[in-house]
């Protein structure tokens, strides 16, 4: 192993340094510097005689003296089903005072591609407990679904509810001894010390983190360490899944920090920029990391993502959402307008989208009714949005008797049905109940989108209409 003293320039994160053999992309590097602190980094770029090395933890310190040693091999993240219950920090090392981790073995931390002819279609249901997820737009095994917020929203909140209460419902009854364990990754990136505290908290106190391994990256630690941890998180996930046989679900949050640190980097490297300053390679290293979702032929286990990532200005047309969107099966929409009426967890149904939900619903998997049951409640809550719009410019003594059940309706589904607070774990027949208790406010002629044997099995007349049938018979 050759040991370096030619660093040339430090500019931001990155290092650069002359060398006199060919250095690999992604190799492994040492800076050891004048006060005999040992630095970890990453080459970045390599020509003929200079790398650029990004450094995990800040250039501070480094300075033309130290000396740089390639360890010739690229990053790999120890791993083992003993890191369950487990708290890390952004590179892969214990930060909850734990013992030390022993691996079965080290993983190359960017994967390899699962081959298309070996995926096999998501179609099994996973239940979050939260009615807007599962009634609505629901999550199905080896999906990739993000969750789209802004600042000041509670996304946070929906995301410790979703890992403290998502479960793969069959697994539970019991049916197969052998079946698969169901386990939750969490990679916090950029996040503030607070926010840390508030996970950590909610995690030891209702028990989660038993079958959790939690990645920690804060908003105070370098940068470049934020590009390394969905990749840790996401070998962590695969090796649970499709070595030990876990149906892991892995929350990234939050995405944003992480495109800015790669903007950050692409900055400091002095690369022309694409969209709003943003690496134009972003697209790819996204598809990277949200690819890696999925399903093997043969395999029990799964992964399945949900990336976390606030909008700036709460644009969706900014490059991140944008990016994420196009390689996603849909997404889940935070609200602000919802969350400034106080509904927990403030979720709109409306521009949200599961695109794999009808291979994961119906008879065998959640209930029968339920795609109509669906589709009828967005077309009336869609009705009743249309209606509030005319309503304050007519009044509600212009509408019709039906457009005033629809706008009954629309807020009665916002009061009941999406707003059930972060505590509540509701399954998907108590979420089903209470879709056929607000559509019991519509006349059985308006539910033009549902099986008139669905119709007549769980329809449920209003009290004043059961009276009258009563005292008729």
């Amino acid at each position: 192993m050759k040991e370096y003293q030619t660093i040339t320039e430090i500019s931001g994160p990155l290092v650069y340094a002359e060398v006199d053999e060919a250095i690999g992309y992604d190799e492994i590097v040492e800076i050891e510097t004048a006060q005999g602190e040992t630095l970890r980094g990453q080459v970045l770029e390599s020509s003929e005689d200079v790398v650029a090395i990004q450094v995990f933890e800040g250039t501070s310190g480094i300075d033309r003296d130290a000396s740089v040693r390639f360890l010739g091999e690229t990053m790999k993240m120890p791993v083992t089903e003993d890191l369950l219950g487990r708290v890390l920090d952004g590179s892969g090392r214990p930060i909850d005072d734990g013992p030390e981790i022993v691996p079965e073995e080290r993983q190359d931390i960017v994967g390899a591609a699962i081959n298309p002819y070996s995926r096999e279609y998501p179609e099994e249901f996973i239940e979050t407990g939260v009615s807007a997820i599962d009634g609505m737009n629901t999550l199905v095994r080896g999906q990739k679904l993000p969750i789209f917020s802004s600042s000041g929203q509670p996304h946070s909140e929906l995301a410790m509810q979703i890992a403290r209460q998502a479960s793969v419902p069959e697994e539970e009854e019991g049916d197969d001894e052998d079946g698969s364990e169901f386990a939750v990754i969490f990679g916090a990136m950029g996040i503030t010390q607070e926010e840390a505290n508030e996970f950590m908290e909610d995690f030891e106190r209702t028990g989660a983190l038993e079958r959790s391994v939690v990645f920690m990256n804060l908003a105070d630690d370098p940068a470049v360490e934020r590009t390394v941890t969905p990749r840790m998180v996401l070998t962590t996930a695969e090796y649970l899944a499709f070595e030990k046989d876990y149906h892991v679900l892995v929350i990234l949050t939050d995405m944003t920090n992480y495109c800015e640190a790669l903007r950050e980097i692409g900055a400091a490297r002095e690369e022309v920029p694409g969209r709003r300053g943003y690496p134009g390679y972003m697209y790819t290293d996204l598809a990277q990391l949200y690819e890696r979702a999925g399903r093997i032929k043969g395999r029990d286990g799964s992964v399945t993502q949900i990336p976390i990532l606030t909008m700036p200005g709460d644009d969706d047309t900014h490059p991140i959402p944008d990016l994420t969107g196009y390689i996603t099966e849909g997404q889940i929409y935070v609200d602000p307008d919802l969350n400034s009426q106080g509904l927990q967890p403030p979720i709109n149904v409306l521009p949200s989208l599961s695109r794999l939900m009808d291979d994961g619903i119906g008879e065998g998997l959640t209930r029968e009714d339920h795609a109509d049951v669906k589709d009828q409640m967005f077309a009336a809550y869609a009705e009743g949005e249309d209606l509030r719009d005319l309503v304050n410019i007519v009044g509600r003594e212009a509408l019709s008797e039906l457009d005033n059940k629809y706008l009954d309706f629309a807020d009665a589904f916002e009061s009941e049905f999406i707003d059930q607070g972060f505590e509540t774990n509701r399954d998907i027949e108590e979420t089903l109940s209470i879709g056929w208790d607000l559509l019991s406010m519509l006349p059985k002629d308006a539910l033009n989108r549902i099986d008139e044997e669905f119709i007549e099995e769980h329809y449920r007349e209003d009290d004043a209409e059961r009276e009258v049938v009563e005292a008729a018979d």
